[in-house]
């Protein structure tokens, strides 16, 4: 039997266990990125495991998140991120250099290997024929030390594509199409894998910003074939080199299918504030609009961008609409301003924001109070774009440079019928501008450089084992799609915080109950209940050490997102679920809850007891007996540091 493009990369890295689905191995991983929203801890505990030089093929430092300097703890951390990089091996991206994802694409991502990354999103990357995967920073930070990053195997998932994307129709809708149909759960434990006549009609653009996007399904990964479309790119970034065929055989076997035919999509919108709240734009335009941001690590290309000039030319955005872009790289904006793109979004009054992730996360360009913002990036969580009245709808760079002429919603097939607008399609140039003169390489001699860490970078926490029993009251009760967003909010006033663990735990949940965190600590330790896939959304894991450091000894629900599980189990808090989802409704807020640590086994029920309503709730855990042991013993760094001695 044949194997998918997933399963022969699976196979080639295999270090620990069989490749049999659900279960638990061990890939190597051949590359790293880190961006500076969660590089730092990373970096800091990659320093706590203890080796001199990172062990992987190469590991890549970007900062593109945390870019408004509005005191030293920003640049104090660029600066740390930059040193750490010179002493370990580490190639160095700064600031205004580029977007992690659009950039490694670019210039690093190469057909066959894997990437593990401390951003969710990091399998854009997959597009061009990698397996990519995102990770809590602990996970890297092992993973750059050398060892095996701990994966269950996935199911694997053909999105068959047929057809070819019809005029202002992008890839953007191929993803939220996707998102339609199986949901912000439907990729758990899966990995997406695109094959069918379709593809070919896809550029390397189209494929990463699918492939980026797919994050929001809960999927591991999302992969494409590398073919000649790929071979192209790479000969256009001057890699030819490195580039493989990869494709699936012709007698592989997929888990699942799911067939498209690019021909029929429309463009489509996700409304707030879930990625897969996806209708079709004639379903709801006329809505008035705001605020319209293009770019992110999502639909920031020179393709997005020429796609957004070839609408706004010669004229002017909307005067209730505020316009911005964040392009992707150093590479984009020299290539679209040498094709004349650039000029005419400045010259229609779109606002020039940092190449940078920024606006996704909060990071500026907020939308005003209650107001509509359109944006091509990946995510519309409530309150990640800076603050909770905030709408924001997900669309494609088509939809969002229409609406920002109309000044409300609209398909661009509309607008262009309307204005006389010619459709668009991208030409990738035989070579692209390339410029690495800013990627800064290692140190010769790594004993000369003296790490600066500025006084908002303090030490890891110590985190105790795991006692006989767990004790406590259920500090929080949640329902479902519990974002890590939720849990530990991004933005302008909170991600500085990032590198400080104290200080940052004070805004645990505050989207939710800003007495939280008090009350946590006040408690001594208990317990957090939710629904069904709690903690999707980014690999931030401050969303489960923050919690942690509050007393967080349990989280208990329906189901976890697969990230977060990660993470939990990486900080000792133990991951329970409901063996019958129904007993959700048998605890509420403030309740006494206890279990018997001996208890608790893989596999096995077992239960916690409600002393509080004299109730037993029988629960599992779906982690490994390893996850459990690294558990008890306060999270993976201690357990990793105790096995080496």
């Amino acid at each position: 039997m044949g194997q998918t493009v997933t399963e022969k990369i699976l196979s080639a890295h295999l270090v620990e266990g069989k490749l049999v689905k659900g279960e638990r191995i061990g890939l190597k991983i051949d590359q790293t990125l880190t961006q500076d929203a969660t590089g730092t801890m990373a970096y800091l505990e990659f320093e706590a495991i203890g080796v001199d030089r990172v062990r992987t093929e190469l590991s890549v430092s970007y900062v593109d998140h945390n870019m408004i300097q509005g005191d030293f703890r920003n640049p104090d951390d660029h600066r740390y991120l930059q040193d750490v990089a010179a002493k370990y091996g580490i190639l160095y991206s700064p600031p205004g250099n580029g977007i992690c994802h659009q950039l490694h694409v670019e210039r690093f991502a190469r057909p066959g290997k894997t990437l593990l990354g401390s951003d969710s999103h990091t399998p854009t990357s997959s597009g061009v024929g990698m397996l990519a995967i995102g990770a809590g920073g602990l996970d890297v930070a092992l993973a750059m030390a050398g060892e095996p990053f701990p994966v269950a195997v996935p199911r694997v998932v053909k999105v068959h594509l047929t057809g070819t994307l019809q005029p202002f129709v992008s890839a953007k809708d191929v993803i939220l199409e996707v998102l339609r149909r199986i949901g912000v759960k439907g990729g758990v434990g899966k990995v997406l894998e695109y094959a069918g006549p379709g593809v070919a009609t896809l550029s390397v653009p189209d494929r990463a910003t699918i492939t980026n996007m797919g994050a929001e399904t809960g999927a591991t990964s999302s992969v494409f074939p590398s073919d000649e479309v790929t071979r192209q790119w790479f000969v256009a970034q001057g890699r030819e080199d490195q580039w493989v065929p990869l494709a699936a055989d012709p007698d592989a076997v997929y888990d699942e299918v799911i067939d498209i035919d690019l021909s029929s999509l429309e463009p489509l919108v996700a409304q707030p504030s879930q990625p897969d709240r996806v209708v079709k734009v004639r379903e709801i335009a006329g809505l008035k609009v705001d605020q319209v941001m293009f770019g992110s690590c999502t639909n920031s290309s020179l393709r997005d961008i020429e796609a957004v000039a070839n609408i706004l030319d010669g004229r002017i955005v909307h005067p209730n609409v505020d316009a911005g872009i964040s392009p992707g790289s150093r590479q984009v904006v020299a290539e679209s301003s040498a094709s004349g793109a650039f000029s005419k979004l400045v010259a229609a009054g779109v606002r020039l924001l940092e190449v940078r992730c920024g606006a996704c996360i909060g990071m500026g360009f907020a939308p005003p109070t209650e107001g509509i913002s359109l944006r091509t990036i990946n995510r519309n969580f409530l309150g990640r774009c800076g603050h909770k009245t905030g709408k924001v709808y997900l669309v494609s760079p088509e939809v969002a440079a229409a609406s920002a002429l109309a000044g409300e919603l609209i398909d661009p097939r509309d607008l262009a019928q309307k204005l006389g607008i010619q459709s668009f399609r991208f030409q990738q140039p035989a070579a692209l501008k390339v410029d690495d003169r800013r990627i800064q390489t290692p140190a010769a001699d790594p004993s000369k450089v003296t790490i600066r860490r500025g006084p908002n970078i303090a030490p890891l926490p110590v985190m105790k084992p795991l006692g006989a029993s767990l004790d406590g009251p259920v500090l929080l009760k949640v329902g479902d799609d519990i974002t890590t967003d939720h849990i530990m909010p991004a933005g302008a006033k909170i991600l500085p915080l990032r590198s400080n663990v104290p200080a940052i735990s004070k805004h645990v949940f505050e989207v939710v109950d800003e007495t939280f965190p008090d009350r946590a600590l006040a408690s001594g330790g208990g317990f957090v209940v939710g629904g069904s896939n709690y903690g999707q959304g980014s690999s931030r894991e401050h969303a489960a050490l923050a919690p942690r450091y509050l007393g967080v000894q349990a989280v208990l629900v329906k189901s976890f997102a697969r990230i977060h599980l990660a993470n939990l189990v990486n900080f000792g808090i133990l991951p329970l679920v409901f063996q019958k989802p129904e007993d959700y409704d048998r605890i509420d807020r403030d309740d006494k809850l206890s279990l018997d640590v001996s208890k608790i086994t893989a596999g096995g029920p077992f239960v916690v007891r409600n002393l509080t309503k004299g109730a037993e709730i029988s629960c599992d855990t779906p982690v490994t007996r390893e996850d459990l042991e690294v558990i008890a013993a306060g999270g993976r760094l201690n357990w990793v540091k105790g096995r080496k001695k």
